[in-house]
Parts: C-alpha cells; structure tokens; sequence
C-alpha cells in the first residue's frame, strides 16, 4: 500500500506471495476487472443456488459437489489460454515453512513490563536473560489459521503468558504482585470503565408511571 499509515505498507497478502516468489498481477484494464467481477458474481450467487438446488447441507457435501460444478462450469464459460504451458514449479520449503508463510504477521510494541496487546488480550513475556532486553522494542507475533499464537524475537521464540482483558481482578491481586501489576491493573482499569447495568422494578417494566396525589 503506497499511502499506508502504519506497518510495512503491504498486506498480509501481499507478504505472502513475496516470500513465496508470487509476482501478484493486478487487473489494471477494464476487461480485466470484468473477468473479475463476472467471477465474483458466479461464487456470490450461480454457486450458492447450485449448492441449493442440490440439497448441500454441510460442508462435506459440498466439496464433494464442487469438483463436479467446476468441471461443468469451465466446459461450458472456460476459455482456451493463448499459452498452454505449465507454468507451476516445484515448492521447496522446508516442513512447517508454509505455515508460517500464510500465517498472520504483526509487530507489536513492548512496554516496561514486558507486556503487549493482542486482540483483546494482554501477553507477558516470561522474563529471561533474552526478554529483559526487550522493553521498548517491537517483537513479531505469528497467529495461525488453528488458534496458536507464536512472539518471536529475531526469529526465536518466546515463552509468554496470556491475560484476558475482559477476566475479573480484584486491588488485593494488583498489590500482591509486582510482576502482574502492569497486566492486572490494564485489566482493572477496563472492567471499571465498564458501566454498571441498570435494573429496574417490575413496575417500571410495566411501564407504569406513579401519579401524585392530591390533597
């Protein structure tokens, strides 16, 4: 992204293809953007009323249909490349390489504590002889398609601890440890911001209304 306002200025999926040595060709003419959209309109609504006019229900129907669906549809709308050569090569990485290519990658900030955020959720380092010189430094977090979350520093891992923002703390927890007191008072801070929900009688449910009486 040229006009990017922070990170790298490219894309998750920009980084992806790089470091896959993926040149991204991009539909610059107004053909191309129709080709585009004429195939974005197909998987929007040709698929899914195909999907339904064959009774798919769950997923393992459906991948069992859609072989048969793309054979159909290039027979019928396919059109001959000018070059029938195949251009796919080899991917010679080494195992567990891929994941961590289309994985999502992100930088993050660590403050005096060792501690950061990451999608609502405070992460400590476990301090050691590595982690103590990472205060005010930028480690990278590895977030996979299957829920694991990897902090790295220059390419080794590190060990870390995980603290949700929205868990319930008490002062007695913040004054008792030191070490936690950066995570647990960011927590403390969050759940007071909170506000505090209104409840009302059975009257005021009702909507009844008190009148004044008279003399």
């Amino acid at each position: 992204k040229k006009d990017a306002k922070g990170g790298q200025g490219m894309t998750q999926f920009g980084r992806a293809l790089s470091e896959l040595n993926i040149e991204i060709l991009c539909a610059n003419s107004s053909q191309a953007k129709g080709r585009v959209e004429r195939m974005n309109r197909t998987l929007q609504d040709r698929l899914v009323k195909e999907l339904r006019l064959a009774g798919i229900c769950d997923m393992e129907a459906g991948n069992t249909f859609l072989p048969g669906f793309m054979e159909d549809y290039n027979a019928r709308f396919a059109i001959v490349p000018a070059r029938s050569d195949d251009l796919h090569r080899p991917m010679n990485l080494a195992p567990g390489r891929l994941a961590e290519i289309l994985c999502k990658r992100e930088q993050r900030y660590v403050g005096a504590q060792l501690t950061f955020s990451f999608e609502r959720k405070r992460i400590m380092l476990v301090e050691s002889e590595v982690t103590r010189g990472l205060a005010g430094r930028y480690v990278e977090t590895y977030a996979y398609a299957d829920g694991r979350l990897d902090v790295r520093w220059k390419g080794h891992s590190l060990p870390y601890k995980v603290f949700d923002k929205d868990q319930r703390v008490t002062h007695a927890a913040i004054v008792e440890n030191k070490r936690l007191g950066d995570v647990l008072a960011y927590i403390k801070e969050r759940q007071e911001q909170q506000s505090k929900p209104v409840v009302k009688s059975n009257s005021e449910k009702n909507g009844y209304v008190r009148r004044a009486h008279g003399p």
